[in-house]
């Protein structure tokens, strides 16, 4: 999957990422709005792990996805 069609798909979505990272808040993800970039950021800021870190589990997250 990519993240065209998570973005396309956000309401849907949103679900399965509070699933992942349940650190996230209904706020966040309203910000968000399909924003791979703020994502990253978000990850990054609720996790306090490295851009690269958080990139990596997303694209590993949605490698995950059918």
């Amino acid at each position: 999957m990519n993240w065209d069609q998570v973005s396309g798909n956000w309401t849907q979505f949103k679900g399965k990422l509070r699933e992942k990272w349940g650190d996230l808040t209904d706020d966040d993800m309203a910000r968000l709005e399909g924003n791979r970039e703020q994502l990253v950021g978000r990850i990054q800021e609720r996790y306090g792990m490295a851009r690269e870190d958080a990139e990596r589990q997303i694209s590993d997250w949605l490698d995950t996805m059918h």
